[in-house]
């Protein structure tokens, strides 16, 4: 076989690529009966964004993802989107777009490497095991020629892997650092053990806080995990209500449709973990997360009646109680949120790489985060000395 002679080809559905054959580069340890490391990157997952329409025609994401083949073998595949606009991507380059503008060009449309509307740490060059460097330098030409021959003003990776931004941003790409918060387990049995490892006023605030949210249920209901045939269409339907107040007050409009949730209940329920609060038998609030082989992915929140210390119980200690009961070793809670330290969730560094088909311009943006990664590093060294771990 000719490791040398990788060609790149591009489809703009995932439907015309088999299951098994993106799944043995994204995944292939499903293939061996675990769970996926990474559940966005699946086909399952994939293929409901798009057979849902919740990506495509309307919502500025249209997808050309990149297949590399070698003798005819897929060895490699790469999850892209042609992009109209910078939203459900959760690294902004809002200020970027107008200064392109202002430059006198035309920053969208734009490539994006990712998974949308997922601020998730992941593989995003989903490569066959034995090809890494053929594939992955195959993969990175083949992006950049896509978007010269589009006369395209950029292209984007983002929430990639530590490794692929070193090794990527080390030829055309520009790496950008940025934070986010995670709670590990650091030999914990049990939630207990969680809180004896805190200084005794965070301690006493968790306590307090979660004493708040289960008061108001009383008898009338409590808090429920389901995963796998738990989980029912009536469920996905409070669900979707929550979802859509959330969507309607954080983005306008919600960037998933009601098909997905239909679609991903079917294809890949046992990676699922709903949490939900009763209320006199009907649903009131619910957190949605993705189960992955040693990360437990917090991802979407919603409630139809506010109660106080709710959303920390649910998003947050719920999750840590099923981590440890699971022997998950480390819960991901999503986007931002500096209050999530007091509850263990600490700063942890995320990466993305940039090309600008503008050199000048790129060389401003490798300026800008120069100066960037800095302070990044000055707030991970402040943000850490508020940790409410005992020293």
């Amino acid at each position: 076989m000719d490791k040398t002679n990788v060609k790149i080809e591009i489809i703009n559905d995932i439907n015309l690529i088999e299951k098994k054959h993106w799944d043995l580069c994204a995944c292939p340890e499903v293939l061996q009966g675990k769970r996926p490391i990474d559940p966005f990157t699946t086909y399952n997952f994939i293929s409901a964004l798009e057979n849902s329409g919740s990506v495509g025609k309307g919502t500025g994401w249209h997808s050309c993802h990149l297949i590399a083949k070698m003798d005819k073998q897929i060895i490699a595949v790469m999850p892209l989107y042609l992009k109209g606009h910078s939203q459900g991507e959760y690294i902004f380059d809002h200020n970027w777009a107008q200064a392109f503008h202002n430059f006198g060009g035309n920053y969208y449309p734009k490539l994006q490497s990712s998974v949308p509307f997922t601020p998730v740490t992941g593989r995003r060059f989903l490569i066959k095991r034995g090809f890494e460097k053929e594939a992955r330098d195959a993969l990175e030409k083949g992006i950049v020629n896509l978007a010269i021959t589009n006369n395209l003003s950029s292209a984007h990776v983002t929430f990639c892997t530590p490794f692929e931004a070193k090794e990527v941003s080390e030829n055309n790409f520009i790496k950008r650092k940025t934070l986010q918060y995670h709670w590990e387990n650091k030999g914990f049995t049990n939630f207990e053990d969680f809180l004896n490892s805190l200084v005794s006023r965070k301690r006493k605030t968790i306590k307090k806080e979660r004493q708040i949210a289960y008061s108001f249920f009383k008898e009338k209901g409590g808090i429920f995990c389901l995963t796998g045939s738990e989980i029912e269409e009536k469920h996905w339907d409070s669900f979707w209500e929550f979802y859509q107040d959330t969507g309607n007050r954080k983005w306008g409009y919600p960037y998933l449709t009601r098909d997905f949730f239909k679609i991903i209940n079917k294809s890949m329920s046992d990676d699922i973990l709903l949490i939900l609060a009763i209320e006199n038998n009907k649903p009131i609030a619910g957190a949605l997360n993705f189960i992955g082989e040693n990360t437990l992915f917090g991802r979407y929140w919603g409630c139809s009646k506010y109660q106080s210390c709710l959303h920390y119980e649910l998003c947050y200690y719920q999750a840590i109680e099923y981590a440890l009961k699971n022997n998950i070793h480390k819960v991901e809670a999503g986007a931002q949120g500096e209050h999530k330290i007091s509850r263990g969730y600490l700063p942890s560094f995320v990466y993305s790489i940039h090309w600008f088909s503008n050199v000048a311009f790129g060389n401003a943006i490798s300026d800008y985060l120069d100066k960037e990664e800095k302070f990044i590093n000055e707030e991970y060294s402040i943000l850490m000395k508020t940790s409410p771990f005992k020293k």
